[in-house]
């Protein structure tokens, strides 16, 4: 079946899911999974359920993983659904993410072998820029644009950094499970918890396609997974992660030739931020712009 760059997958019957990793070097993120996805399941995330996980190395040469399958099409092969249906499925998303985003560092039950994500400095924004330019990526006047915007989203965001959360940390279309049949579309799982640690929660929603985020943060904090009248910090933070890569990409511009991942290309995250502001997004996002 479609498989990641991590590891590779294969059909056990109809109900069962076989995954590999790819290399050694990928194992680690196998043993990270299978620690966390029964805590994600634990708070009611939906995930498909841990069947085996074998790391004797008596059946194959790396350890291997053995879990339910999760009926349906993961949402990037869906069949042309509707912006309704992709909106449905990113809202139903956030749900699940504020579920999961309750679980928190100490807690009991913390998953093992979770990494904590690098906390950016507050200028490291303002460096990249300075870094294009000076490579010849940026003019002036774009860099110098860059930072004020960089400056008017820091206004928004409060001091301290935000808390620790685990988050899955790779929510994109092609991890997103959807049924397959006719009618509305909906979501029936979330899959691949090889990039999963602790991290700031708006990290979560910078992995997704940024036309779908506003949807996202609807379910969110509808489940209660962000703080009342917190909506600009909030959104200021998802889109300085948003921007901070599309740059990034620049540093990097070569293309990674038959990745399903939604950023391989150079460009998709740059274009995704042309594509959303001329949409005309509703607020807090065009005051943010």
């Amino acid at each position: 079946m479609a498989s990641g760059v991590a590891n590779r997958a294969f059909l056990l019957g109809p109900h069962l899911v076989l995954r590999i990793p790819r290399t050694e070097a990928f194992v680690a993120d196998l043993v990270k999974e299978a620690a966390v996805i029964p805590v994600a399941r634990a708070v009611g995330v939906r995930t498909p359920a841990l069947v085996t996980f074998d790391t004797s190395c008596t059946d194959a040469d790396v350890p291997y993983m053995v879990l339910e399958r999760v009926p349906g099409v993961d949402l990037a092969d869906a069949p042309g659904p509707c912006d309704a249906d992709v909106f449905r499925v990113f809202r139903e998303v956030g749900r699940e993410l504020a579920r999961l985003h309750r679980v928190t560092p100490g807690a009991a039950g913390e998953p093992a072998g979770v990494p904590v994500e690098y906390d950016p400095e507050a200028d490291a924004p303002h460096r990249l820029v300075a870094d294009l330019l000076s490579a010849g990526m940026l003019d002036a006047e774009a860099a110098r644009w860059l930072r004020g915007w960089f400056d008017r989203l820091a206004e928004r965001i409060p001091g301290g950094g935000a808390a620790r959360v685990l988050v899955h940390g790779d929510i994109a279309p092609q991890n997103l499970m959807v049924t397959a049949g006719p009618g509305p579309v909906a979501l029936t799982g979330i899959v691949d918890w090889g990039d999963a640690m602790w991290a700031d929660p708006a990290v979560e929603f910078a992995k997704t396609p940024l036309p779908g985020v506003p949807a996202m943060l609807d379910g969110y904090r509808e489940e209660g997974g962000a703080v009342s009248g917190d909506s600009y910090a909030w959104e200021a933070r998802v889109l300085r992660y948003h921007l901070t890569w599309a740059l990034t990409r620049l540093t990097d511009p070569t293309p990674v030739r038959g990745a399903r991942h939604w950023t391989a290309p150079p460009a998709s995250r740059l274009l995704g931020l042309l594509r959303f502001f001329a949409s005309s997004p509703p607020e807090p996002w065009r005051g943010l712009a």
